[in-house]
């Protein structure tokens, strides 16, 4: 017998039940998508390399470490799996002109790649929701995609998620900023460690978000770049903290926050939860108005965010929040060999209705006994039972059997006008 193969590590099955779970809260967001306004584009797993390259930054973790990417065997064309999905929408909408008549309010679902150590929550393949709202430069906006995710953690029943908010301006003034806290860490050269040193020169910004806490006094003392904020950057985050205030969300500025890619600008947020550990942040997003150009569209704004679904599911379990039960409406018991091809006429019919129909599938030693039938429409987590029985067919009737009501009594219905008692099962 050949060896069983198994998974990539760090990349998972996801199985029933565990996956109407999945399903769960992807229907949540789709339907809040709708409230919003926000269309779904599905873009390629694959991408070409130079595309986050250009658009993630050079010296960003993701690019440095973390890419999965190869060459195409057929034209040695580099290529990548998808490590986020921001710089994809952006590509695809300059490539089918998408903004030619104005903004595009996008969201997409899907699984993203990283090669990074698995860990709870930290998977090389994962999946994302993003929403990506192009062709806007307004606060409004900001604020809009913010809420959105306050709605999303409504929907799905989530109260202990905070707002943190920072800005990080325009390119100018990040330049100006970005000269001050060089100078400043190399007067604290020998505290920083060894990832620090690296970026120093390459990309300080970044060296806010370090996780150690060996260098948390000398990130807390650094220059701050909202005192380096000119007017119009200024004015752009007051009208956010604005609409945020007016619909009564919380919020915390938190100058640390920096985000991990390059193409961030103006406002940046995360929303965070204690209880995950120290990776608590499981949306993060900003807005991005020099991607579309740094691809090679013409210049347009941009905004989005984007959340680990694995994450958000964990945190979900912590909280005891689960999803309503998917059972089916009814399961067809079905004792008598010869009563299967009616059965299976009138389950048909019902599913057309709209009920949902468990039909019972016989074994390679027959139908099995009327007890052991019973015993899995129990099971199932059905409503009724539909019980084919000899007698019943006969006479042209099916059994209608409550499961989940005691106090209900069984009832005999017509074979000949299913649609006239689909709904009994449906709405029951």
């Amino acid at each position: 017998m050949a060896e069983a193969l198994q998974a990539v590590k760090g990349m998972n099955d996801i199985l029933p039940p565990e996956s109407a779970r999945w399903e769960w809260f992807e229907n949540t967001v789709r339907a809040l998508m709708r409230r919003y306004g926000y269309q779904n584009i599905r873009t390629p797993i694959v991408e070409p390399t130079p595309l986050f390259v250009r658009g993630l930054g050079e010296v960003t973790d993701i690019v440095e470490k973390e890419m999965y990417s190869f060459i195409d065997s057929m034209n040695g064309d580099p290529l990548t799996l998808r490590p986020e999905n921001t710089a994809g929408v952006v590509r695809a909408a300059i490539e089918h002109s998408m903004l030619y008549d104005g903004g595009k309010r996008l969201f997409y679902i899907g699984a993203m790649f990283r090669h990074e150590r698995p860990q709870r929550g930290r998977y090389r393949q994962f999946h994302q929701v993003g929403v990506e709202a192009l062709g806007f430069g307004g606060p409004d906006v900001d604020a809009e995609v913010i809420l959105m995710a306050r709605a999303l953690w409504r929907d799905l029943g989530l109260s202990d998620v905070r707002l943190e908010l920072n800005s990080l301006g325009q390119s100018d003034e990040r330049k100006v900023h970005r000269a001050a806290l060089i100078a400043h860490f190399e007067r604290h050269a020998d505290l920083l460690d060894a990832e620090a040193q690296r970026r120093l020169h390459s990309n300080p910004l970044r060296i806010l978000d370090t996780k150690n806490p060996n260098m948390l006094s000398v990130v807390e003392s650094a220059p701050r770049l909202m005192d380096y904020l000119g007017e119009a950057s200024l004015k752009h985050f007051d009208a956010v903290k604005a609409a945020l205030d007016a619909v009564g969300q919380p919020f915390v500025i938190n100058p640390r926050l920096v985000r991990g890619m390059d193409y961030y600008n103006l406002t940046v947020f995360e929303w965070v939860t204690p209880k995950l550990g120290a990776q608590g942040t499981i949306c993060g997003g900003g807005r991005y108005d020099g991607l579309v150009e740094m691809i090679g569209g013409k210049p347009a704004p941009g905004i989005g965010w984007g959340l680990g679904i694995e994450r958000v599911l964990d945190l979900l379990q912590q909280e005891g929040i689960t999803p309503p039960a998917s059972s089916p409406d009814a399961y067809a018991v079905v004792p008598d060999a010869h009563a299967v091809p009616t059965a299976i006429a009138t389950v048909e019919a019902l599913r057309a209705a709209g009920v949902a129909v468990l039909m019972h599938a016989a074994g390679k030693d027959g139908q099995g006994s009327f007890k052991s039938q019973f015993k899995k429409a129990d099971a199932s987590g059905a409503r009724f039972a539909l019980v084919f029985g000899g007698d019943e067919v006969a006479q042209g009737m099916v059994t209608i059997k409550p499961l989940r009501d005691a106090s209900a009594a069984q009832a005999l219905r017509p074979l000949s006008d299913v649609p006239a008692w689909a709904a009994q099962l449906r709405n029951a």
